[in-house]
């Protein structure tokens, strides 16, 4: 298979576990590939994706190869892959705008920060690179809060010609005004805001929709997280959290029969601990009533690697961007984004928006509102059963 080329906005620990996820899986086969929800996908497998162009702003990325950039502090996460082969592609200077929270100054020259001395980048230079480069879709991995960085990134992908898959919790994807321009470009767009393989917010979607279709009246809940990298230590300015707490939110209010009050309901980013490096530690708690109206209540820990977590799901995502590229299919991938993230531009139950994506990569699926009407009558074609 020709190799999905690809372009990244941000080289931190999230880039850092998909590019060493990419190098991996070459040489295994399906037997032996743990870790994925699908092996291959509409003929691609893990490794047949390619890095051409990368953005950074840290002094430590830029200038650099791909494969040395993404093991440069702060970087933390684990390197279950830690022998890569030059990829001959230079992280070029990016954007900055509010990619740095003001707070991070007061980490700059230590081994959270420190800010490239060369010049930004202007629009046209990154257009013209991804042009150059080949590139087929733009991956978004800044840091939270950067609203203007990741509108002008998207902004770029459309002036290129490429797709956008947007993992961070700034609103594209599901935005109309968004959601339209990529519609009137013909260009695929997945977002918003990955979802882990298993992570916080799908373990606290499952259990509650166990709750739910057990009969579990939930009344109040919580999901309260920390870690160590320096996705956590941006975090610490609370101002930067508005969309991420709205994307976390949404996507388990949306699971629910009955939505709860905002002070029943409180899912967020907690606090930064710098020991934790990239292992983020989840407590979930949710409060209900069972038959006769008893009250019971289930606690959870839960410890995760926190990029490699997303990875595997970036893996697919790619891949599916890469189908509609194929197919001519633009604008919003409903199914892949409702299965992939957190804040897609419509919400559905895990398996339904399961269900839906396995329609998509079979070429056979169905969005809009007649989708929830279709899957939840259980339907699935002959094809995806087959598979």
């Amino acid at each position: 298979m020709e190799k999905i080329r690809i372009a990244v906005a941000g080289l931190g620990n999230c880039a850092s576990s998909l590019l060493q996820g990419i190098e991996y899986y070459k040489g295994k086969s399906l037997t032996d590939a743990a870790g994925l929800m699908h092996w291959e996908i509409g003929g691609y497998r893990p490794y047949d994706i390619k890095v051409v162009a990368a953005f950074d702003i840290d002094k430590r990325k830029v200038g650099k190869d791909v494969h040395d950039a993404i093991f440069a502090l702060p970087n933390c996460t684990t390197v279950f892959c830690g022998t890569l082969p030059a990829t001959g592609v230079r992280v070029r200077m990016g954007k900055i705008l509010d990619g740095v929270s003001p707070h991070m100054k007061e980490y700059e020259n230590k081994d959270t920060f420190i800010l490239s001395d060369e010049k930004e980048a202007v629009k046209e230079e990154i257009v013209s690179e991804l042009i150059a480069s080949g590139a087929e879709m733009l991956l978004n991995y800044l840091p939270v809060g950067s609203e203007k960085a990741v509108r002008f990134y998207a902004e770029c992908a459309l002036e290129a010609g490429i797709g956008f898959i947007n993992n961070m919790p700034v609103f594209i994807a599901s935005d109309p005004r968004w959601a339209k321009k990529f519609k009137e470009k013909n260009l695929p767009v997945i977002g918003d805001d990955i979802k882990a393989q298993l992570g916080a917010t799908i373990t606290h979607r499952t259990l509650a929709d166990l709750f739910k279709k057990r009969g579990v009246k939930i009344e109040r809940t919580y999901q309260l997280n920390t870690g160590g990298n320096t996705d956590f230590l941006n975090m610490l300015n609370r101002s930067r959290l508005v969309s991420k707490k709205e994307s976390k939110t949404e996507a388990v209010q949306s699971i629910l029969d009955t939505r709860l009050d905002a002070e029943n309901i409180h899912i967020g980013p907690s606090d930064y601990v710098p020991w934790q490096k990239d292992n983020k530690i989840c407590f979930i708690r949710i409060e209900g009533r069972l038959f006769g109206d008893v009250p019971m209540n289930l606690e959870l820990r839960l410890s995760v690697e926190d990029s490699p977590n997303s990875a595997g799901v970036a893996i697919d995502a790619i891949r599916c961007c890469k189908l509609a590229l194929n197919r001519g299919k633009g604008g919003v991938l409903y199914s892949p984004s409702a299965f992939f993230m957190k804040h897609p531009p419509q919400q559905y139950s895990d398996d339904i928006a399961w269900k839906m994506t396995e329609e998509f990569i079979a070429g056979q699926d169905i969005e809009g509102m007649d989708a929830e009407i279709y899957y939840k009558n259980g339907a699935i074609s002959e094809k995806v059963i087959a598979r």
